[in-house]
């Protein structure tokens, strides 16, 4: 009797379209032992059907409870630093560390699910990042907090010269090789996710955003006020790094057209004054100063 051919078996991978893909995930914790364990899980949940290889390592930032053995406990891989770093030591740590071409980071406090890992993933196989957009799910966020973020946004977009949604979501799918070049101008704190997010936009990196959910954290936020006066400073340090005639041009237009309306006006009165004359000068500095860092920046700071 002749026998029946088989019918090719479909991998998870393949039905997914994540053949040929595999993701290192990073998870930044400071003192989050009620919560990194069933982040671990939520992981695991959403990336094993997929048949994905992927490793998850959780990088501890010298918590002073039990985050570490909470997350030894399940078997992951966990990198550790002696004494507390900041969230972006941690995560550079991380990144560091993965063995893997596609690098995911997701918080260990419980506000953003893991069941957008594998579709974010797909979405990056021909991007260099994926962002987790939070959008109206922002309404979680402390009403203290909500200001700052939208007035960062609002200026990180201008300067960036494009819509940034989420200037520092935790969630984010992106290509190791292509962040690597950006590391040592990364800060040490929480301004990481916003400087990668500039880094890619400013270099015109294939960056895309895919809203998600976002939850209540489980534990204290570690978020200070003080830090929105950093995240301001560290956009203003980003673009002059990047972009830095963003900056210097409107400025010394503005110094420009002050001088211009002051000397039109000295001119009626047939007088002179030195404001029109230090108002040309400055803008003329301004200028200078821009152009010589954008000539800076595009022959040492730019990958």
């Amino acid at each position: 009797m002749p026998t029946k051919s088989k019918t090719p078996q479909t991998t998870p991978a393949e039905a997914t379209g994540l053949e040929g893909l595999s993701l290192s995930v990073v998870i930044p914790a400071y003192n989050e032992e009620g919560a990194v364990a069933e982040t671990i899980d939520e992981i695991r949940d959403a990336m094993e059907p997929t048949g994905v290889p992927y490793e998850i390592i959780v990088v501890d930032d010298g918590s002073e409870d039990n985050t570490r053995e909470a997350a030894k406990a399940t078997g992951v891989r966990v990198e550790y630093n002696q004494m507390n770093s900041g969230y972006g030591a941690t995560l550079k740590r991380g990144v560091k560390a993965a063995q893997y071409e596609y690098v995911a980071i997701i918080d260990a406090d419980g506000t953003y699910p893991a069941h957008y890992l594998p579709d974010m993933l797909e979405k990056c196989r021909d991007l260099d990042m994926v962002v987790g957009d939070r959008g109206a799910a922002m309404k979680n966020v402390p009403l203290i907090r909500k200001p700052p973020k939208f007035v960062l946004n609002k200026l990180a977009s201008f300067l960036a010269e494009r819509k940034l949604n989420d200037l520092n979501s935790g969630l984010r799918v992106f290509r190791k090789s292509e962040l690597i070049p950006f590391l040592p101008l990364l800060p040490q704190n929480f301004s990481f996710t916003t400087t990668i997010t500039l880094c890619m936009s400013c270099n015109n990196k294939r960056m895309i955003y895919t809203p998600i959910e976002y939850r209540r954290r489980v534990g204290k936020s570690k978020i200070k006020p003080m830090d929105f006066i950093n995240f301001i400073i560290l956009i203003m340090r980003a673009i002059t790094l990047f972009n830095p005639l963003r900056i210097f041009i409107p400025l010394g237009l503005v110094f420009f057209l002050l001088g211009t309306f002051k000397l039109v006006y000295d001119l009626s009165q047939w007088n002179l004054s030195e404001t029109a004359i230090f108002s040309f000068l400055a803008a003329i500095l301004i200028w200078s100063l821009g152009l010589i860092a954008d000539m800076i920046s595009r022959l040492h700071l730019r990958p």
